[in-house]
């Protein structure tokens, strides 16, 4: 069974006017569930007045009213001669633009080479033997013929199957089998983050030496420096920096912002910190889509790692949680569960990208 780590009063009146928003990321606390991948989800509840779901299915409408391009050249009548005309050496009607194409001049003396010598040849002529026969209405006994699997898709005029209606939801379990339940906070500020101004670099002090001697000890010195350099990890350190400014936050919020990751190393870190050669990507399109839409997810909040601190502040002799950051990425369109009417809550899961405690395995290799 999961826990409630944050419940956020998420509503955007600016991105969404008339959505009421909550997000719950919520961690199972057994020690075997750790590091596993669903141990720690996100849900989303979202209820959409009224006046917000008719202005946004007007909305839709127009946009699906609005005319598409026509292509330069498309839906122009070339000409009003009649093919079967004239292939078949028929006179056009008066006022045609233009004559017969494979008709040959009466002077010439030369036949029509796609005109027959009888009228009655003419396959489209009413008069012709091979003329069109009016439809002709099958038998009652013309579909007991046929096959069953073709004789079935006729019946275009079937009725739809009846839907059977969705099971009950199962029963709140009682509060015995629930999992312990962490303590009840409240985050009372939310401010922006102040950050210090960086200090400048200290002057570097240059040396000039032959290229071609390498002075006593050099060689050591850059291979513990190559060491040193491969051992760090510098997304980490910015992590660790940014945090060390303020060292109460718990959680970040930027809608549709870049979140501060914790690591590169892991498939979050890689996925969302960029391509190859260190190229930055946009975050939204590195996020899997959203499951009932398939809109695009962007970043909306992250958790950082004092909240376990709070969280666990009354327990002791427990090894604790061990994430580093908890990134959180929604739709962007913020759309309603299918099936949920307008007025009503309805819940989706949205994508957890959960980086986990790994400095200390760094530490012991």
């Amino acid at each position: 069974m999961l826990v409630l780590l944050l419940q956020l009063n998420a509503d955007l009146p600016q991105e969404f006017p008339g959505h009421d928003r909550r997000l719950y990321i919520l961690s199972c606390r057994r020690k075997a569930c750790r590091r596993k991948e669903g141990s720690i989800r996100v849900l989303r509840g979202v209820r959409i007045s009224p006046d917000a779901a008719a202005k946004e299915a007007l909305k839709s409408e127009e946009t699906k009213a609005e005319p598409k391009p026509v292509v330069h050249g498309q839906g122009k009548v070339v000409s009003n001669t009649m093919f079967g005309d004239s292939l078949f050496g028929a006179k056009p009607a008066a006022g045609a633009l233009g004559g017969n194409p494979f008709a040959s001049p009466s002077s010439s003396g030369a036949a029509n080479p796609f005109s027959t010598p009888s009228p009655a040849a003419n396959p489209f002529s009413t008069s012709s033997s091979l003329a069109a026969k009016p439809p002709q209405t099958p038998s009652p006994t013309a579909a007991a013929d046929l096959p069953q699997t073709f004789a079935a898709a006729l019946t275009l005029n079937a009725a739809p199957p009846a839907t059977s209606p969705p099971p009950p939801a199962a029963p709140w379990p009682p509060a015995s089998d629930l999992p312990a339940p962490y303590p009840l906070l409240y985050l009372s500020d939310a401010d922006y983050e102040i950050l210090d101004k960086e200090a400048p670099l200290p002057p570097q002090k240059h040396q000039i030496m032959d290229l071609d001697e390498e002075p006593a000890g050099a060689a050591g010195v850059r291979e513990d420096k190559d060491v040193y350099e491969s051992s760090i990890d510098n997304t980490f350190q910015k992590f660790a920096d940014r945090l060390s400014q303020n060292p109460e936050q718990v959680v970040r919020y930027e809608f549709r912002g870049q979140p501060l990751l914790y690591t590169k190393h892991d498939a979050v870190g890689q996925a969302l910190g960029g391509g190859a050669g260190g190229a930055k990507v946009q975050t939204a399109a590195r996020m899997p889509r959203c499951a009932s839409c398939g809109a695009q997810r962007v970043f909306e909040v992250q958790m950082t790692p004092h909240a376990i601190a709070e969280l666990e502040s009354e327990e002791a002799g427990l090894e604790g949680m061990e994430w580093g950051t908890i990134i959180v990425g929604v739709c962007e369109r913020d759309c309603q569960a299918r099936g949920v009417g307008v007025g009503e809550v309805g819940y989706l899961e949205e994508w957890a990208g959960v980086q986990w405690e790994e400095v200390a395995e760094r530490m012991r290799s």
